[in-house]
């Protein structure tokens, strides 16, 4: 089977839903019929080196030799953005593609998938923009800045709510920059090549015990240890990767604030909290082709080489 004959394959959804697993089935299966697969993580916090055991990345030994990209780029101090990954991401389809190897998109957070599959541009920014208009937002209120979005973007003040002011001052930032509407460039649903989306689907009441067990495992492989390291690094106070689920409860413990019974509660509400989120994201696109988890690997299996069009 000729890989560069096959689209370029995502597995997406919610978290502990059994992505990164599938994924690597995939590619096995897909080896076993001369198409070899390598795997692209799509989880904003597995970029930064160290976060392992909290972001559920795949270790070394469970890739079974499958190459793994975009794992561990990132140090904590750096932040990390829609754009940049955009960006490396397609130069890394684009490698794997050279090599005549199919490249499979794994990930759950939503923006980065829809960042590489589909058509978007992202504007650039401007420090001094941001902080004039950031200025005035302290100056006038952030109620008089979104009035004033409404009457450049309608569509995108009608979509923003004037407490979000981040997002507020990110439009008027792009109209002020670009000339254009911040509405003018939100993303069609327009692959910018040939994809398969599956996504793995299970009941919530499901998902949820799903999440209690991942929950209670990663503390037995050492997540505590892991934060506790990670705190030497200076993760609290870094831009991006300390809003990692589950990354404060543990702080929150080491501190002293709360019981180690307590934050494991923490970890597990905020990851069934991230699921929903996930859930609501996911369910708007109708392009993704779920796959009940409940029917087992076999099936799902089965379906996704159907799906590509592989006989079995």
């Amino acid at each position: 089977m000729d890989a560069s004959k096959l689209p370029l394959v995502a597995v997406v959804g919610l978290t502990a839903s059994g992505k990164s697993g599938f994924s690597l089935q995939l590619a096995a299966a897909l080896g076993e019929r001369g198409v070899a697969c390598e795997i692209i993580s799509a989880d904003a916090f597995q970029l930064y080196r160290g976060m392992d055991i909290g972001t559920a990345k795949v270790s070394v030994q469970e890739r079974g030799g499958i190459p793994h990209h975009l794992l561990d780029v990132l140090e904590l101090e750096e932040k990390a953005s829609v754009a940049a990954y955009q960006r490396s991401c397609r130069q890394v389809i684009n490698e794997i593609r050279a090599r005549e190897a199919l490249p499979i998109l794994v990930g759950g957070s939503g923006l980065y998938v829809r960042a590489v599959l589909d058509k978007i541009e992202f504007p650039g920014t401007d420090s001094g923009i941001r902080a004039q208009l950031e200025a005035q937002a302290a100056q006038l209120g952030i109620e008089k800045m979104h009035q004033h979005l409404a009457e450049v973007d309608p569509e995108s003040a009608a979509r923003i709510v004037p407490a979000n002011e981040r997002r507020v001052i990110r439009a008027l930032e792009v109209y002020e920059l670009t000339g254009k509407k911040f509405s003018a460039t939100m993303p069609r649903r327009e692959y910018f090549q040939p994809a398969v989306q599956l996504g793995i689907k299970w009941p919530l009441a499901v998902l949820d015990e799903r999440i209690s067990q991942r929950t209670a495992q990663m503390l037995t492989q050492g997540f505590i240890e892991e934060v506790a390291e990670l705190e030497k690094r200076g993760l609290a106070h870094t831009p991006t990767a300390c809003r990692a689920t589950g990354y404060q409860a543990v702080m929150d413990y080491l501190a002293g604030k709360i019981t180690r019974e307590e934050s494991a509660e923490q970890i597990a509400l905020q990851t069934r909290q991230l699921a929903r989120k996930q859930r609501k994201w996911f369910r708007k696109d109708p392009r993704i082709h779920w796959l009940d988890g409940e029917a087992g690997a076999s099936s799902n299996l089965k379906q996704a080489l159907t799906l590509l069009g592989i006989e079995q």
